[in-house]
């Protein structure tokens, strides 16, 4: 008997990801660069006043790329180049989501114009996943005792166990608790984890 079983296991997250960063403009490469860098000096300080460790930010996107003129200002046929853009944008891992609000309005506080948005987790997934493994292992075990009873057969000992793909967390509809500041409320929502295993 050859059988797949599921379990799965509901829980709040604890951390938070946040994209953000900061986009700046100049007719000239060099001081897009130069307001961009003072932009994100800000940004970082901004974060560690918020108690953000340095090694829960990671930049994720630098950038400079030319602004061409709309209209019919071109030159040898191509849209002529009015200025230059930098943009420059960091990860960072929240931990706890009762701060995420906060370190919003702190990023926005301190000049970051773009956020690129937010995403939910759990630090530590394995002990929730053990939990879904083992809820797997007995769903395993109920259909093929069902199975062999159906077939009026004995069911003999397990002789394989393979685990089907990853359980990651998935994100569950809008959420049962609510981490708000001043402007910015955050709805963490829930979590679910799940395995899958197939048993001989």
């Amino acid at each position: 008997v050859t059988v797949t079983g599921t379990g799965e296991v509901s829980a709040s997250p604890n951390m938070a990801n946040v994209s953000a960063g900061v986009v700046t403009e100049s007719p000239r490469t060099a001081d897009a660069m130069q307001a961009n860098s003072a932009a994100m000096q800000k940004v970082f300080a901004a974060l560690d006043a918020a108690g953000i460790e340095r090694k829960h930010v990671q930049t994720s996107r630098f950038d400079v790329s030319p602004l061409y003129a709309e209209g019919q200002a071109r030159v040898r046929g191509m849209p002529a180049i009015i200025g230059y853009r930098a943009a420059n944008q960091v990860q960072v891992a929240v931990h706890g989501v009762d701060k995420v609000g906060a370190v919003l309005d702190a990023l926005v506080g301190a000049g970051a114009n773009e956020v690129g948005g937010i995403s939910f987790g759990i630090a530590e997934p394995a002990p929730l996943l053990d939990e879904a493994r083992r809820k797997a292992i007995a769903d395993a075990r109920r259909k093929a005792e069902l199975f062999a009873s159906a077939a009026g057969v004995a069911l003999g000992r397990v002789t394989r166990i393979d685990e089907v793909g990853g359980g990651g967390p998935v994100p569950v509809a809008y959420g049962r608790m609510m981490a708000e500041a001043a402007a910015a409320p955050v709805a963490p929502g829930q979590l679910d984890l799940s395995a899958s295993v197939t048993v001989r």
